[in-house]
């Protein structure tokens, strides 16, 4: 699998300099090695698409003969017009086309295994997050922190027969493939026939705003032996869905941009132009009842203006009963600077009662190379968070041994008007050494992290003056 990455990961920086950027270069490889595949497995694609037609082209016959396939393609129906929809080729130099199709022909990619071939395709969207770096974080979420989310909340869909997990911002589909690996973990890869058959076409939903990582999510499932269903669509623009879910695990994207207004939706108790704040209103509307989800929302979320009257609504109607406050830097390099929380709740109970772990105050902050995100970091909170992923399990603040652990009552959260970023009790220690000091950039993305939220709290001022002085 090493191999296979490091081979098709290094042809990309030849192909950097014809003006394909990383992005693109998984794209392409989506749309080739699904058609490999298909030859392997003796799939039906329409006349003319097949690989080795592809294969045996060269010179400029093998570009023009690429376009004709993904416009063929991007019209069939079920995952193979998913897949290709709209589906474009980025390259300008046959020579290099030529040589990508040569690379992906040399394995045999059907018989690495589910694991691998699925491990593989996620090293390189990995490696694309990273070096990539512009506009990786609108997809990419952590997958030590993912796994965590999913090993707390345990979506098992064996629980009833109509049991549903969803993602309504699901980028590259992360939590999704998490929480299948997660269901094949406990399971040994075994399950009764059709289980298997509901769980490979019924279980997993997720929606997505941008083309590309939609079909990076679909391509990612379908080579873990899933079929998902994922719609291309604003999720919050398009309203509540006919199906409910028993699991959400998401992490919206980040940022006001594509929030400059408060959507129209009826569903919707609180009036905001803060996109995660909205998310997690549509989170609510789209729960079953008894349903949970595990929710990551960035430090302003929860002092924002209307962060309170959200809260109060998410506690009246939901069990509120955890809050992860995540260590700085966990989205370096992605999104360096973002400090954020991971809230889980359960819907269909009011809130007595909200556990915070503190996993941030005197942890040295993640960096790329130096101190990465591991599972340690992670490894007390989640046995504080216990077995029952409803947060019913037995609690009590000593299972930290530094006091990380304490809960406070609604009447305390009510006392903080809902916004509970106002819970802090453990005292940052002096960084005398000058290891334990942030780095210039990291100090400079906080910062800027602060004046964009305080930029965000004026112009919902300001709109509410216009507002005001309209009426």
């Amino acid at each position: 699998m090493t191999d296979v990455v490091g081979k098709l990961w290094g042809f990309c920086h030849t192909l950097r300099h014809d003006g394909i950027d990383y992005g693109d270069y998984i794209e392409q490889i989506t749309y080739l090695l699904f058609l490999k595949m298909a030859n392997e497995k003796g799939v039906e694609v329409p006349a003319g698409c097949d690989w080795a037609k592809l294969r045996d082209k060269s010179g400029t016959e093998v570009t023009d003969h690429y376009f004709d396939v993904l416009r063929t393609l991007g019209r069939q129906p079920g995952i193979l017009g998913d897949i290709y929809a709209g589906a474009q080729s980025r390259f300008n130099n046959p020579v290099n086309l030529k040589r990508l199709v040569n690379l992906i022909d040399e394995t045999e990619w059907t018989s690495l295994g589910v694991d691998v071939k699925a491990e593989a395709y996620e090293g390189l969207l990995d490696k694309a997050a990273s070096e990539g770096k512009k506009g990786a974080g609108q997809f990419f979420t952590p997958r030590v922190l993912i796994k965590s989310m999913v090993r707390c909340l345990k979506p098992d869909p064996r629980a009833h027969p109509h049991f549903t997990i969803a993602d309504p911002a699901c980028g590259t589909g992360g939590f999704l493939v998490a929480a299948y690996e997660w269901l094949m973990f406990i399971t040994n890869k075994v399950l009764e026939r059709e289980l298997a058959k509901r769980v490979a076409r019924k279980t997993y939903y997720g929606s997505e705003l941008v083309a590309r990582p939609r079909r990076m999510a679909l391509m990612n499932l379908f080579l873990h032996g899933v079929e998902p269903q994922i719609e291309l669509q604003d999720t919050i623009d398009a309203g509540s869905t006919s199906i409910k879910f028993d699991v959400i695990l998401a992490n919206p994207p980040f940022g006001t941009k594509g929030a400059n207004q408060a959507p129209d939706r009826d569903d919707f108790t609180v009036s905001t132009s803060n996109k995660q704040l909205n998310f997690l209103q549509h989170f609510l509307t789209v729960l079953k009842p008894g349903g949970r989800a595990g929710v990551v929302l960035p430090d302003n979320c929860l002092f924002a203006d209307q962060a309170g009257e959200v809260f109060k609504v998410l506690t009246e109607d939901c069990n509120l009963h955890t809050v992860l406050r995540l260590p700085r830097g966990t989205f370096t390099p992605y999104s360096q600077g973002v400090k954020a929380n991971v809230i889980f709740f359960t819907k269909g109970e009011p809130t007595t009662k909200v556990w915070i772990f503190d996993a941030r105050t005197n942890v040295p902050g993640i960096t790329k190379k130096d101190r990465p995100l591991t599972e340690e970091h992670f490894a007390e909170f989640e046995k504080c968070y216990g077995d029952d992923p409803n947060g019913r399990s037995k609690r009590k603040p000593s299972q930290s041994k530094d006091d990380r652990w304490r809960s406070f009552s609604i009447e305390e959260v009510e006392g903080k008007g809902f916004k509970l970023d106002g819970f802090k009790w453990l005292k940052e220690e002096s960084a005398d050494d000058a290891d334990e000091l942030q780095e210039p950039e990291e100090l400079a993305a906080d910062a800027l992290a602060d004046l964009k939220a305080a930029f965000t709290e004026i112009e919902d001022v300001l709109k509410m003056l216009e507002q005001e002085s309209v009426a």
